[in-house]
């Protein structure tokens, strides 16, 4: 099979998660059609997609790239050690975990096997293309002040490949036609991968310092 072709049928059998979005765009619509989504193979080694949650008309997006092992056997995002960090962090700058809503670019879990483990595996542009349909509509509905991307993936997903965390970091961005207000910080998964205790712990104040900037550009603006 000559390769131009090969890609033609891939792209027929994975359209984008576009043809599976419910017709009425609705957060309960999307939860429940999420499961039925084949727009890319990410679907095919997962054990379900992985929809965001919070309140509707939540004040405060966070964004990340796509759930992890625990997210994936449970079902919800965030549920893992990197969200544990997430809400221990709220709770000390004084953001509501329950009035927020979490959600991932990618639905669902993208692993390689190591052992008994399944360890995260970046997903591949066109898998985050493919996956961008879910994302557009939960800012559709949420519409909310503030996006708040954590990592560089999600941040990318966003503003494009050429969006560097290094450089943006803790700057909160107006005017960019996805919300309001958009920040990019650390995925707080990253906190964990620090190599010792004092890494560690500069890694947990500097993540806390960005969402405590967060919480009070929030704060004024409401």
């Amino acid at each position: 099979m000559r390769p131009g072709l090969a890609m033609v049928l891939r792209l027929a059998e994975f359209p984008t998660a576009e043809p599976f979005l419910p017709e009425r765009v609705t957060l309960p619509a999307l939860t429940k059609a999420v499961q039925g989504c084949r727009g890319c193979p990410l679907y095919k080694n997962a054990t379900q997609a992985v929809f965001g949650e919070g309140p509707q008309h939540a004040t405060v997006m966070f964004l990340g790239e796509q759930p992890g092992d625990q997210e994936d056997r449970q079902g919800k995002p965030f549920v893992g050690p990197a969200g544990r960090i997430l809400d221990e962090t709220l709770d000390e700058v004084g953001i509501d975990r329950r009035e927020v809503y979490v959600t991932n670019a990618v639905k669902h879990f993208k692993w390689e096997p190591r052992g008994t483990r399944r360890i995260h595996s970046k997903p591949s542009a066109r898998e985050m293309a493919a996956c961008k349909p879910w994302l557009s509509a939960e800012l559709q509905v949420v519409k909310p002040q503030m996006v708040i991307c954590l990592g560089a993936t999600a941040a990318q997903d966003l503003f494009g490949p050429k969006f560097r965390i290094t450089k943006e970091r803790g700057k909160i961005i107006e005017d960019t036609g996805i919300a309001p207000m958009v920040m990019a910080t650390v995925h707080p998964s990253s906190i964990l991968r620090a190599p010792d205790h004092e890494a560690r712990e500069r890694a947990r104040k500097d993540f806390t310092e960005d969402l405590a900037k967060a919480a009070k550009r929030l704060k004024a603006h409401l």
